[in-house]
């Protein structure tokens, strides 16, 4: 027996943007802040992702996600579904030494952070009411796992359903002990979720920036330099003359574009716009080529444009 994934876990719009604007604009202290957060914590969530795949006992993993009820909003890190039950995990990547106390939870130096236990909660309970909506009766365990290996909470209650590093083993051995086949039912429950999963929160805000204040140009995977060379035999290639990375150039026009698409979907691709985003190093010959065999045309002269 081993689980089956229904919902795998994507980067959220925010992170996406977030990166890419890493690599070609300036992102304020603030903006940087949640940049870090984010990418760690999906980081942590992948990490805990890749263990719960190793696991040996029926069950269906779905995995972040944003569900709605009675107009009210939460998210879930990764949710199980077992015969008997449903079990819920809040993950936090966190690092450092913390304590727990006053059912508050602070760093070591007295700085308080939110309560995971507090989102942890709300969000059982808001599932709880979502599933007897749909006339679901399932019972629901909830934990907040700390799955870094450099994470210690000092005062470590024991009331608390807290798992820490050192007790994933065990917490997973013990989830395979829950080896009772799956019905149609704990299928439903799955489609549903998935049917009422919403895409991403709405109305998200975003640094401002402007297609004048972005940086143009190919930029290179490895260093984020925007100085480079292309090659001039039969496969062609960009090279970064930072630190010397070869990437193929239709690869690199790809995600060149992608960015674009991302940072600005409202306008069209042409070959004189991405003439100026590749900062005009790339000939409008060789993009005119690249953008007929990997986008759709529509028009023709001035008025062509891709898809």
């Amino acid at each position: 027996m081993s689980p089956l994934i229904i919902k795998t876990r994507q980067e959220s719009s925010e992170l996406v943007i977030l990166k890419t604007l890493k690599s070609r604009f300036t992102l304020s202290k603030e903006d940087q802040t949640k940049y870090y957060n984010l990418n760690k914590g999906l980081e942590g969530e992948q990490q805990f992702d890749a263990l719960l795949e190793n696991l040996q006992c029926e069950c269906l993993i779905l995995n972040d996600l944003l569900l709605t009820i009675n107009n009210q909003r939460f998210q879930i890190d990764s949710l199980l579904i077992f015969n008997n039950k449903i079990h819920l995990y809040e993950i936090k990547n966190y690092v450092d030494d913390f304590y727990f106390e006053s059912n508050q939870l602070f760093k070591k130096d007295g700085f308080e952070i939110s309560n995971p236990l507090i989102q942890l909660e709300r969000a059982t309970s808001l599932l709880r009411q979502l599933l007897l909506k749909n006339n679901f009766q399932i019972p629901i365990q909830s934990f907040v796992i700390f799955n870094n290996p450099e994470f210690s909470l000092l005062q470590a209650p024991l009331d608390k359903p807290f798992i820490l590093s050192s007790q994933l083993n065990r917490f997973l051995k013990d989830i395979n002990k829950e080896g009772v086949a799956l019905t149609q039912q704990h299928k439903k429950i799955a489609e549903k979720l998935i049917a009422l999963n919403m895409k991403d929160y709405p109305l998200q805000q975003y640094p401002l920036y402007s297609y004048e204040n972005i940086q143009k140009g190919i930029n290179c995977l490895h260093c984020n330099s925007f100085s480079f060379k292309t090659t001039t035999n039969r496969c062609l290639e960009v090279v970064c003359l930072n630190c010397g990375r070869k990437e193929q150039l239709a690869s690199a026009l790809a995600r060149t574009i992608k960015d674009f698409q991302l940072l600005f979907p409202q306008d069209k691709i042409t070959t004189n716009k991405m003439y100026e985003w590749c900062a005009k190093v790339i000939s409008k010959k060789t993009l005119r080529r690249f953008l007929k065999v990997h986008f759709s045309q529509t028009g023709s002269n001035r008025w062509t444009f891709y898809s």
